[in-house]
């Protein structure tokens, strides 16, 4: 990519950004937008309105995102969502902090050197000519010069700046997570047991729970939950609420339809496939027997799920959170692979078909589900690298020449080289996520936000191999392959030269991200358009019209990965090519301002886990920053400098800090601390709520009296608070 492709790539992203920030500002104003762009305002009762006025300052949103604390961010959005923007705190202080000794220095010394008039270094360059940008990066200086010393010195500046900010946010994370644990939560007392035995002979399922634990707990034990087979009594229960839900729609219709006339048109459907076939019927009554006809089928196979489906798991609940985190840690049994007690996630959190997973499957799945995903990078990686080398200009017009005349035209040459690799590339990887979050939760993990975990690190390394090494082994290799052919042993000189050349892609790869991908997320065209739609021509009930501005929650197991590959692209070039610094520094604070908005009006949570998201993300950093000291250490080796070996001392003390973190941090998010748990709540927690909570939807029935619900639910004093 020349320069004039990179100023043009640059400005028509800012240009872009500004268009649809301007589309912000004004769609935001219209009342009729307001559950678009302020959804979170909306569902926590309050006021819209407040700072929407036609007389505001059009750029105020920037202001009342920059001065709200993280006590607001606790409160709209939740722990989760304050501890991400301390994850984007922390990289932004990370790349401002190196950036302030590395642009200055690095950039003088690399640009004053003479090594671009060496045809050694020029001929280096992907089109055989040494680019402006080049000029300014570590390809500019001569092998073996003692201004090494300097990229040297800046690689020990950005570790130890990384290793700093990580410390310091990992403890403001614990502390956050504490804090917040210290107020009662449901799940706080009850712990989830799998594994159980075969009960003995006259014994109920119920029943050798119920014993067992008041046995080990008889002061604060209170009842059990044992999880049944609800595959049936799901689909049943589903298919009366869609009817349910046609019922109300049809009513609607047929409301609306008495408007013009007094009488209303009763609306009709076909019985048939999608109902377009079959006979005609009037939907109200036809909806209304399909209700009556379901209603007592669910409550016989409710009666026999809970009597006759009795799996090998069970939620157990205790008047004491004291005593449930005790049990959530202890071994309970000889047996490893029997009792097995975990923390119990959140109701909404429970993944209700692996809850069953046998003990030997949970240890052999996830290995069979590591293949996979291994597989899965190896053969992805052959299409992310074509995808690079195809979509270089001079590579198409080598292999599909009749492009030579469109390619040749100045302004589409500029536009393509700008755009198209890396279009191509984000496109790709958006195929990706929901296949390794099924594989996540292929593994018999048991809540939600643990498999967003495990989804989310499989797609870190997945687009770090993929797109960071992909595209520079995949370009590399493609655009010198003949010189590869004539000289094999040439291949790792070759790459590591590449790495300055590679850095145009990258910046632009991240500013298109942040100028277009930021806007979009900013302006919100893509949900308004999809909710005016909605409600014009499908919506009938204000259930269906909240269903579709309804706007989720963060989407963790995506935009961290992403994160992460920026973090990654920006660490392991930032001494190489010192350039790309501002670049991430925008990306990491304009995402900072966007989503702080976004988390304050828009976004609401699905789930909160009090921060367990950080230890996923602190480590990721780190493989990132190894990545980046292992990048300097072959750079330097290739640059024949003499003292390239001090490298690995700070490969080693990421290794140390890494392990030390660990060892320190760790556990307190992996269980729940006693000493947080210990302190006498202030608020009084009705257990009978508590335990109705973690009843399946589809067993929910006033019908299922105490003696029916006996059989797999075990009573408890229906009094029993917590105070």
């Amino acid at each position: 990519m020349d320069f004039s492709s990179f100023v043009t790539s640059l400005v028509t992203s800012f240009v872009i950004f500004l268009v649809l920030m301007l589309l912000f500002v004004w769609l935001s104003r219209k009342p009729g937008n307001a559950v678009v762009y302020y959804p979170n305002r909306i569902l926590k009762g309050l006021d819209p309105a407040d700072g929407r006025s036609s007389i505001r300052n059009p750029f105020a949103w920037i202001w009342e995102a920059l001065s709200s604390s993280e006590q607001d961010v606790l409160n709209m959005s939740g722990v989760d969502t304050a501890v991400y923007f301390v994850f984007l705190s922390t990289v932004l202080g990370i790349l401002a902090l190196s950036g302030v000794i590395l642009l200055p220095v690095l950039l003088s010394v690399a640009a004053t050197d003479n090594a671009a008039n060496s045809k050694s270094i020029s001929d280096t360059s992907s089109n055989g000519t040494f680019s402006d940008l080049d000029k300014l990066s570590m390809a500019n200086v001569k092998a073996k010069s003692p201004r090494l010393w300097a990229f040297l010195i800046a690689t020990y500046w950005v570790s130890f700046v990384t290793y700093y900010l990580l410390w310091k946010a990992y403890k403001h994370v614990a502390e956050l997570r504490a804090k917040a644990l210290m107020s009662p939560k449901p799940e706080q007392f009850a712990v989830l047991v799998r594994d159980l035995p075969n009960a003995p002979k006259g014994q109920s399922r119920k029943e050798q729970v119920d014993s067992y634990f008041r046995a080990i707990y008889p002061e604060t034990f209170y009842r059990s939950l044992v999880v049944t087979a609800n595959k049936q009594v799901n689909k049943l229960w589903q298919e009366l609420e869609g009817y349910k839900k046609k019922l109300v729609r049809a009513e609607a219709i047929y409301e609306e339809s008495k408007k013009g006339n007094a009488a209303g048109i009763r609306p009709t459907n076909k019985t048939g496939f999608l109902g377009l076939v079959g006979e005609k019927v009037d939907s109200i009554e036809y909806y209304t027997g399909k209700i009556n006809e379901l209603i007592p089928k669910l409550e016989a196979e409710q009666r026999a799920t809970v009597r006759e489906k009795q799996q090998c798991s069970a939620l157990v609940f205790f008047t004491s959170r004291m005593t449930a985190a005790c049990a959530g840690q202890s071994l309970h049994a000889q047996m490893v692979d029997t009792w097995t007690v975990v923390d119990a996630p959140e109701p909404r959190q429970l993944i209700w078909n692996n809850l069953t997973m046998k003990f030997f499957d949970r240890q052999t799945r996830p290995c069979v589900v590591y293949i996979i995903v291994f597989l899965t990078i190896v053969f992805y990686m052959i299409p992310i690298a074509f995808i690079s080398a195809f979509t270089t200009l001079d590579n198409l017009k080598k292999l599909l020449p009749f492009l030579k005349p469109v390619v040749n035209i100045a302004a589409i040459r500029t536009i393509l080289e700008a755009y198209l690799p890396q279009l191509a590339l984000i496109i790709f990887l958006a195929l990706l996520p929901k296949f390794l979050l099924f594989l996540s939760k292929a593994e018999g993990i048991h809540s939600e936000s643990h498999a967003i975990r495990a989804a989310s690190g499989k797609y870190f390394y997945f687009v770090v191999i993929n797109v960071f090494i992909g595209v520079t082994v995949g370009g590399t290799i493609f655009s010198t392959i003949k010189t590869i052919e004539k000289h094999p042993k040439s291949i790792v000189s070759l790459l590591a030269k590449s790495l300055p050349s590679n850095a145009t892609f990258f910046i632009t790869y991240i500013a298109l991200k942040f100028f277009v991908g930021y806007g979009l997320e900013l302006s919100r065209l893509v949900p308004l358009i999809i909710f005016h739609l909605k409600k014009k021509y499908l919506c009938k009930t204000e259930a269906e019209i909240k269903d579709a501005w309804f706007p989720g929650d963060l989407g963790y197991g995506t935009r961290v990965p992403g994160d992460m590959l920026v973090v990654t692209i920006v660490l392991c070039y930032s001494v190489i090519a010192p350039i790309i610094i501002p670049f991430g520094v925008l990306y990491f604070g304009l995402g900072w301002l966007i989503l702080r908005n976004q988390a304050l009006k828009v976004y609401v949570p699905s789930y909160e886990s009090y921060g367990r998201m950080w230890p996923h993300i602190h480590k990721r950093v780190l493989a990132a920053l190894l990545l980046y000291q292992l990048t300097m250490l072959g750079y330097l080796g290739v640059k024949k400098f003499y003292y390239t070996e001090f490298v690995v001392v700070l490969i080693a003390l990421s290794l140390i800090f890494a392990f030390v973190c660990s060892n320190k941090f760790y556990p307190a998010f992996r269980h729940t601390p006693l000493e947080v748990v210990c302190h006498e709540p202030k608020e009084t927690l009705n257990m009978e709520q508590i335990f109705k909570s973690y009843i399946p939807p589809s067993l929910c029935s006033e019908k299922l009296g105490d003696d029916q619900q006996e059989d797999a639910f075990s009573q408890g004093s229906k009094s029993v608070s917590v105070v």
